[in-house]
């Protein structure tokens, strides 16, 4: 979907040098406007589990008087079954990821950002593609970028050494590591696919190819099921949060998996003996987003909330804390050295340029794909 400019535009580095892809000088901060610093009440918000670090919050409270309220999740079907379940009640701010707006487009749970309110100037422009499509019916735009990141290898340095400078996602299901692997029920999948195809046991473009059509994507997944079930005595441990994914790898007994780059990162940072890196298949590249739910009650609230994502010092201290990366122009100058050293682990060589953004996902890719998903699940 936005798979050739957003690759394009991270093997330039412009989304941690993003003033040049801008045509600035200098990258401005966002400013929380005085009315938005005069403001105060509540806003209420379901976010991805890790994505609020209280540093965060603290100062956005701090400067605005404004209470967070938050829920979090861990998956963009909780998001979804939780606003269809309210009619889009309940909630000023929800996370989607960029690619799942085919599920969104024709519910009515949504309702479009005032642009002017939205510094989004402050991005790189190669994340701003909300209005490309998030614009749903010509309504205005609906989704604005937040944070962005990757889904690839996590593994303990002291109990694992991957074959060469790049794991493979087929790691996870190899018998070298039977009992000792974790992953994501439906991307560990679609992983196991693409390593498949690296090893001559699919055929090349399969796992792409499932996007296009239904009867495509049955043939291909039926074969990446029954393979998965064979193997699942392999995986220890199947995720669906943050907090999960970085149990496994201090307490559970994992010494390799498919994860986020988010917690493993973090636990890197804080010392442990944890590596990720981009798999020598690609990373797989997300970009998650705010939209504002029909019912949003709190605006002044939610643009407020707006202009501290998009301050590039408030960004910066964030990625210290949850190990992702911010689309804000100079962001990245307050992330630290140590943010900048685990970046360039996680994507040495040509791993950026080699990265995969998650395709659009169709209502009836995202039915069938929970139809093998419990299938495998139930096995």
């Amino acid at each position: 979907m936005f798979s050739s400019q957003f690759k394009a535009s991270v093997s330039r580095r412009t989304l941690l040098k993003g003033a040049a892809a801008a045509g600035a000088a200098v990258a401005m901060p966002a400013i929380i406007s005085p009315r938005a610093l005069a403001s105060s009440g509540e806003i209420d918000i379901m976010m991805w589990s890790d994505y609020l670090p209280e540093s965060f919050v603290k100062s956005f409270t701090d400067k605005t008087g404004i209470k967070v309220n938050f829920t979090g999740i861990g998956s963009n079907d909780d998001i979804l079954n939780k606003m269809k379940a309210t009619n889009g009640q309940g909630f000023d701010i929800v996370t989607p990821t960029v690619n799942r707006n085919p599920l969104w487009a024709d519910l009515g749970l949504l309702q479009p950002f005032d642009m002017k309110r939205v510094p989004i100037d402050k991005v790189n422009p190669a994340m701003a593609i909300g209005d490309k499509y998030w614009n749903f019916g010509g309504k205005g735009t609906a989704w604005i970028p937040h944070i962005w990141g990757t889904e690839g290898i996590a593994w303990r340095t002291d109990k694992f050494t991957p074959a060469g400078e790049f794991p493979s996602y087929y790691d996870t299901w190899d018998e070298a590591n039977a009992g000792k692997t974790m992953g994501r029920a439906h991307s560990s999948i679609l992983g196991l696919g693409l390593g498949m195809e690296r090893r001559g046991e699919l055929a090349p473009g399969s796992v792409w190819a499932a996007y296009t059509s239904e009867d495509k994507m049955k043939e291909v997944w039926t074969k990446l099921t029954e393979t998965a079930i064979a193997k699942k005595k392999n995986l220890k441990l199947i995720w669906n949060d943050a907090d999960t994914q970085k149990n496994g790898l201090l307490n559970e007994g994992v010494i390799v998996g498919q994860t986020w780059d988010g917690p493993p990162i973090a636990l890197k940072t804080a010392g442990e003996p944890v590596m990720y890196r981009a798999p020598v298949e690609g990373a797989m590249a997300w970009i998650d987003g705010l939209a504002m739910p029909i019912g949003a009650k709190n605006t002044d609230q939610i643009y407020a909330f707006i202009a501290a994502c998009y301050d590039p010092e408030l960004a910066g201290t964030a990625i210290k804390t949850h190990g992702y990366n911010s689309p804000v122009i100079g962001a990245d100058k307050f992330g630290g050295e140590v943010y900048a050293k685990n970046f360039a682990d996680a994507y040495p060589g040509d791993a950026l340029a080699k990265l995969n953004a998650w395709p659009a996902e169709a209502p009836w890719y995202a039915k069938t794909r929970t139809e093998f998903v419990n299938k495998f699940m139930s096995a």
